[in-house]
């Protein structure tokens, strides 16, 4: 069964920057797919982050668009979400998800209040102070 690990949260003042890893135990990248990162804060509905289609393509939420980078190392199966300039609004916990259809199709499903990915870590904490 595929597993999803992430690493790499912890408590940063503002302005910082950290980088969260995704592992990915018995479940492949291929060249179609989604992978994606989604937030929740406490008393908060789980926000979309960020998403990266077959490696390539990538979307970004508003809120974290020029501050947050996501990729993927296809050989490690590890997907990376590198996060600078952090803000007290960016604390949540961060969970990745994977799923095989295409981002446009899961992005959709998310836009509607859904969340369809069909694996999910189990997420990792990131506090911003101000």
């Amino acid at each position: 069964q595929s597993r999803l690990v992430e690493s790499g949260g912890g408590s940063v003042q503002s302005g910082e920057s950290l980088t969260l890893s995704c592992k990915f135990y018995r479940y492949s990248f291929g060249s179609s797919g989604c992978l994606g990162w989604f937030r929740q804060a406490p008393g908060k509905e789980r926000e979309g982050v960020a998403s990266i289609d077959g490696g390539v393509e990538t979307t970004y939420a508003d809120a974290v668009k020029g501050r947050f980078t996501i990729s993927q190392d296809n050989a490690a199966n590890i997907l990376y979400l590198q996060m600078n300039n952090l803000k007290p609004e960016d604390t949540a916990k961060y969970l990745c998800a994977a799923d095989r259809r295409r981002c446009e199709v899961m992005n959709r499903f998310y836009r509607a209040g859904a969340y369809e990915y069909n694996y999910w870590g189990q997420g990792t904490q990131v506090n911003v102070s101000a």
